[in-house]
């Protein structure tokens, strides 16, 4: 089986998709009966699978949305039958894919559609995606809430697969840490103690806003010298998030890191005092289970795909309710007993989700739908 993967619109491994991507192409091996090759723009050569010698194909194209969106509808399946692909796996399956399908496909899927496209219900571009979900020969996505978003779309639930994200446990694991309380991890000096909350800031969904009330009513009622650390690319909700901080009793304590290196994450979780994650329409949660792998409790929101990914190894809060939502980090900040649960309960839980499993199962629907 020849299998051909589409690096268009994973970030050039600096957005969530980029980092699937390169987590899942590092547990891709070339065998007698499976050869992988990666497609897309030139800068990803060296992103993705080159640690394992996985062949790249370069696309030159602008870079534009429009003319990459226009070439998956036009030129992706013939690109596919010249290279004598068996199938093409579309890592960003929610932005770019084919209407039709010459060589068959399978989309992946690691966002909410219904949000991704909430500005656009009627519009031509979500009608084209969805018709090319439907006709792709098989979707996979990281949960069940995602799954059930795009049946509410009109996609076959029975051409839906759910394979969760993994985590890196040579990277993300408990560590003994032995540093005075001046986190320096390059190219930020944080002082401890401090919660995190590491998402981009990509809209009102994600709850920036909401996470900076609700601590600024943690730290009235404690007085405790806990600081909150922000961490995560700009996106639309930045300038907001920043004058939310700017007007806090608390900005001092309140930190905002922008873009931070993936490589430095496992430090900056394992030298918190927990992570926080009030996102509600999140699709995969791999924040939370990356906190949770490195030993760290977490409090999150009690919506989207979060209950599924954390179990009950988390405290839940609503993200719309301040008050909730305060109380749960006071609850991580001063019950002894309750963080010992939720660590060891977590180090347990998060051992089930590796990328070596979301690889071979990946692969098995690969095969499937090479051979329909």
């Amino acid at each position: 089986m020849k299998v051909g993967i589409d690096t268009f619109g994973c970030g050039h491994g600096k957005t969530g998709l980029g980092s699937y991507l390169d987590s899942l192409t590092r547990c891709l091996q070339n065998t007698e009966n499976d050869c992988f090759e990666l497609f897309g723009a030139e800068i990803d050569r060296y992103t993705y699978g080159a640690d394992n010698g996985l062949k790249f194909n370069s696309v030159h194209l602008p870079d534009s949305r429009r003319i990459k969106r226009i070439w998956h509808y036009a030129g992706a399946n013939l690109f596919a039958a010249k290279h004598k692909f068996d199938v093409v796996m579309y890592a960003a399956g929610a932005r770019y894919l084919p209407i039709m399908f010459g060589v068959p496909g399978v989309a992946i899927v690691n966002d909410l559609v219904s949000e991704v496209y909430a500005d656009e219900v009627l519009s031509s571009r979500l009608l084209r995606l969805l018709v090319g979900l439907k006709n792709a020969s098989r979707v996979i996505v990281p949960s069940q809430f995602i799954r059930k978003d795009l049946i509410k779309l009109g996609v076959s639930e029975d051409n839906i697969t759910v394979i969760h994200n993994g985590i890196d446990h040579s990277v993300f694991y408990p560590q003994e840490i032995l540093f005075p309380n001046l986190v320096d991890i390059k190219p930020f000096a944080i002082k401890q103690p401090y919660f995190l909350y590491a998402s981009r800031m990509s809209g009102p969904s994600k709850k920036h806003i909401e996470l900076i009330k609700a601590f600024e009513l943690f730290k009235q009622k404690t007085h405790l010298e806990h600081r909150l650390v922000l961490a995560g690319s700009v996106g639309e909700s930045t300038e907001e998030v920043k004058q939310a901080v700017l007007e806090s009793t608390y900005c001092q304590d309140i930190f905002i890191t922008g873009f931070y290196p993936r490589e430095s994450f496992p430090l900056l979780y394992a030298l918190s005092e927990g992570c926080l994650f009030p996102s509600v329409n999140e699709g995969v949660g791999l924040p939370v289970l990356e906190a949770m792998s490195t030993g760290v409790p977490v409090a999150c929101s009690n919506s989207g795909a979060l209950p599924e990914i954390a179990g009950n190894n988390a405290i839940y809060f609503d993200s719309d309710n301040i008050e909730q939502m305060a109380a749960a980090i006071e609850q991580l900040a001063l019950d002894s007993a309750l963080r010992k649960k939720l660590i060891e309960g977590g180090i347990d839980w998060t051992q089930r989700f590796t990328w070596e499993k979301t690889a071979e199962k990946t692969v098995q629907v690969l095969r499937e739908a090479a051979e329909k």
